[in-house]
């Protein structure tokens, strides 16, 4: 199977320290139980309402001060796992997507951690998260159709070297990576910083793989621990 290797630059470090992730790498297999992803997503939209982690909001937290480091504005674009969470306490739930994506998104909002999901194969080589010069090019949508940006020199991004595929760290996936169920090799990278307890990191991976297998029976993963 591909393995992915993600790299981070030490200036992401300075921004954030003990900044640490999981990196998962996963060839895909024929999809049986589609319905896991949605079946997950609800059961963590009721948790949020009713039960969510004790370290939680201070995990949060942590992320908006990060992002303010490094200029974003937190309270108008939040990072992924704040952003999913505000709107299940706004409106209860979340729409289904994608199987793939569902359970991703089930993963971020039970354990309140940013998790990224990419085709691995729409990849120019490997992903790396660093401090961005403002000339990295992004693919996006713009009122339904394709329209390219630039991030603000001194933002966090992740990208490859054909540009950006994630702007202020995890706030837009770009669309050229964007993930479905059809893609064969998939990367998902779950990002904590020290409020989250390992151990609280390393269960979030293992609910994704353990729905992966669920969903795909036969997938192959390989785990890694990225950090300083």
């Amino acid at each position: 199977m591909l393995i992915v290797s993600a790299s981070i630059s030490p200036e992401v470090y300075q921004i954030a320290p003990g900044f640490r992730a999981l990196s998962i790498s996963v060839q895909a297999a024929p999809v049986v139980n589609p319905h896991v992803g949605v079946t997950a997503l609800k059961a963590a939209c009721e948790a949020v309402l009713s039960d969510s982690p004790a370290w939680a909001e201070s995990h949060l937290a942590a992320w908006a001060d990060v992002f303010q480091r490094f200029g974003a504005k937190p309270k108008r674009t939040p990072c992924s796992a704040d952003a999913l969470r505000k709107r299940v306490l706004r409106d209860g739930t979340l729409p289904a997507l994608d199987p793939v994506v569902d359970l991703y998104n089930a993963v971020s909002l039970r354990y309140a951690v940013p998790v990224g999901g990419e085709n691995i194969a729409a990849y120019q080589g490997a992903p790396r998260l660093t401090v961005a010069t403002g000339t990295e090019p992004f693919d996006t949508m713009k009122e339904g159709v394709m329209a390219v940006e630039y991030p603000a020199p001194g933002e966090v991004v992740w990208c490859d070297d054909a540009g950006v595929t994630c702007r202020r760290w995890n706030w837009r996936q770009g669309i050229r990576t964007r993930l479905s169920v059809e893609a064969q090799h998939m990367w998902f990278i779950l990002e904590s910083l020290p409020q989250m307890p390992l151990d609280q990191l390393h269960e979030a991976g293992k609910m994704l793989t353990n729905g992966l297998e669920e969903m795909m029976p036969g997938r192959q993963c390989n785990v890694t621990l990225i950090g300083e």
